[in-house]
């Protein structure tokens, strides 16, 4: 069975991001373990924990708030990061989740090289505080916007070898934000070269994860935004040959496109996506 599906809300429990995905037939999908644009969120009751593990029916994974910067070097945002990465982890562990996507973080100035060293070294320190859990953090590519790090598949390798904790972590593969940062996945020869590259310096077996979202901007726009399946500047072709990909069938595969209240969105995205599998 393919996992498929969409990132889901947990408004009124996060129980209730199953409902909404079984909801439209996801087999898969993604979570908040708490509002991503605060840094702190309430802990989660026995009762809360209870009803989403007995719902749990899809494999379900988590992504960190948007607030989290690792890479920061400012004391006072440098405490909050930590602090909230720790509650992620404890919320996510609590829910028996497998993983969590992280941004890798912004320099903000100081410098790539300085900045993948404090995510690696700040990653390292996390999982130490939480050894005995089994929850891994992915480390999402990204499109390079700004000071952000990670829109080189060398970041992500360098970040994963300097935490040398490969039982804790992975890579989730976003398909808008590596084409916005310059990998070509529109044809067969630019797909399999990317592919080639992401083995050859990161390594498949590091892959856990994927976000499926087209792009509003072109290649090495280093703009992130995202567009429904087909509808921006990937095309169908770029899914058509991911979908088709055997190395990834058994991975779970989740759309942050645009969403509207009843789902729709999400279904037509998710619809145009199976078609496209042989």
């Amino acid at each position: 069975m393919r996992l498929l599906g969409a990132h889901m809300s947990i408004a009124g429990g996060v129980d209730k991001a199953i409902d909404r995905g079984l909801s439209i037939g996801c087999t898969a999908i993604q979570i908040f373990v708490k509002n991503n644009n605060q840094w702190f969120g309430k802990p989660l009751s026995e009762e809360e924990i209870s009803k989403f593990k007995k719902k749990q029916t899809v494999f379900t994974f988590a992504h960190t708030g948007y607030l989290i910067n690792l890479a920061s070097a400012d004391p006072a945002n440098h405490e909050k990061s930590m602090k909230s990465m720790l509650q992620e982890l404890e919320l996510a562990e609590a829910l028996g989740l497998p993983c969590t996507v992280l941004h890798p973080g912004s320099h903000l100035g100081q410098g790539e090289e300085a900045g993948l060293k404090l995510v690696a070294r700040y990653l390292k320190d996390l999982l130490h505080q939480t050894k005995g859990y089994k929850i891994r953090v992915l480390l999402e590519t990204t499109a390079g916007q700004g000071t952000n790090l990670g829109y080189k598949f060398e970041h992500l390798a360098e970040i994963l070898d300097l935490v040398s904790e490969p039982g804790r972590t992975g890579v989730c593969f976003d398909t808008c934000h590596a084409f916005a940062a310059g990998y070509e996945l529109r044809t067969a020869e630019g797909y399999h070269a990317t592919w080639e590259e992401f083995a050859k310096v990161i390594g498949l077996d590091k892959l856990l994860a994927f976000h499926l979202n087209d792009s509003v901007s072109d290649l090495g726009s280093r703009k992130d935004r995202h567009e429904h399946i087909g509808k921006g500047k990937l095309g169908l072709e770029a899914f058509r040959l991911l979908m088709n990909d055997e190395r990834f069938e058994r991975l779970p595969m989740v759309l942050e496109t645009p969403k509207d209240p009843d789902l729709k969105q999400d279904i037509e995205n998710l619809r145009t996506l199976t078609s496209l599998i042989s």
